[in-house]
């Protein structure tokens, strides 16, 4: 098996299983804490009534729900997912949307109909290719000629306290877990400009533009130690390196994250930082036209 595949079908297996289920599981707790990271590129995006767009990673529906509002009866969401758990939540969610259609399929290669799409959208979605210029080579031909992309994506490790803190104040407890390798399928493989570059235009996208959001996440919701302690647990890489863990271990992790969250709780929340990418690009290179 190539590398390629291999790591293919590890996320495949992750989002399909244990990463999915947790996922649906803390659906609305993960909505309070990263839903807001949308907004923004939504406006960038624009999306217009009668358009067709492609959501990818489209999670459990909720920017496919706001992106099926924007283009109204006349205009099509294709919503994509790999994870089973995952896009099962969605379609409940999207149920009533008659211009909504879901896709269980992995989006760098699915052949998606050449030419049909307006704008391609993805929030945390797509930086998870094993190869992402041949994905984002496949997505580009499912675009029309002046459509455009626009997506969200994490930033460096060093700037998201909120992933990362939790993991290092917990680490001499938990096995090694690899989230940080930029040459990997992982929330920061797209942090770099110059990378994320030459992966879209080699693509046959127009040089992108990037455009810094910095939030800060109260990973308590409000609810003080505890709160936050059960959400470093339950989402994130923390979480990740619990799977299989004894009780033991889970009881040193959780003493672990009470010391390291409790001098910094206010008013019942715990703020950590958290930062992104808003990258958009036009599908219309000259290398593209010329491709077309």
């Amino acid at each position: 098996m190539t590398d390629v595949a291999q790591r293919t079908a590890e996320q495949r297996e992750y989002w399909g299983g244990a990463g999915g289920e947790r996922w649906v599981a803390q659906q609305s707790r993960r909505d309070a804490m990263i839903g807001d990271f949308a907004e923004v590129a939504l406006v960038r995006a624009a999306p217009a009534a009668g358009e067709t767009v492609l959501d990818v990673g489209c999670g459990c529906g909720e920017t496919a729900e706001v992106l099926a509002r924007k283009v109204g009866a006349t205009g099509k969401v294709v919503a994509v997912d790999i994870s089973v758990p995952i896009l099962t939540q969605a379609r409940q969610r999207l149920a009533s949307f008659g211009n909504v259609e879901t896709v269980l399929a992995d989006a760098s290669v699915q052949p998606f109909e050449p030419a049909s799409v307006d704008l391609l959208f993805s929030r945390f979605g797509v930086m998870f290719f094993a190869d992402p210029v041949a994905a984002f080579t496949n997505l580009r031909r499912a675009m029309k000629p002046d459509g455009r992309v626009v997506f969200v994506c994490w930033r460096s490790p060093a700037e998201n306290g909120w992933m990362t803190a939790p993991l290092s104040a917990t680490a001499r407890y938990l096995p090694p877990v690899t989230m940080a390798d930029p040459d990997q399928p992982g929330p920061f493989a797209f942090h770099d400009q110059a990378k994320v570059t030459d992966i879209l235009t080699r693509a046959g996208f127009a040089p992108p533009t990037f455009e810094k959001q910095d939030k800060m996440i109260d990973v308590a919701g409000g609810g003080g130690v505890e709160a936050a302690v059960r959400s470093a647990m339950e989402l994130g890489p923390t979480a990740r390196g619990l799977d299989g863990a004894s009780d033991e271990m889970r009881a040193s992790v959780a003493e672990a994250l009470r010391g390291f969250f409790a001098p910094r709780v206010k008013d019942g929340t715990v703020e950590l930082p958290a930062a992104t990418w808003i990258v958009s690009a036009s599908a219309a290179s000259k290398a593209g036209v010329a491709n077309a």
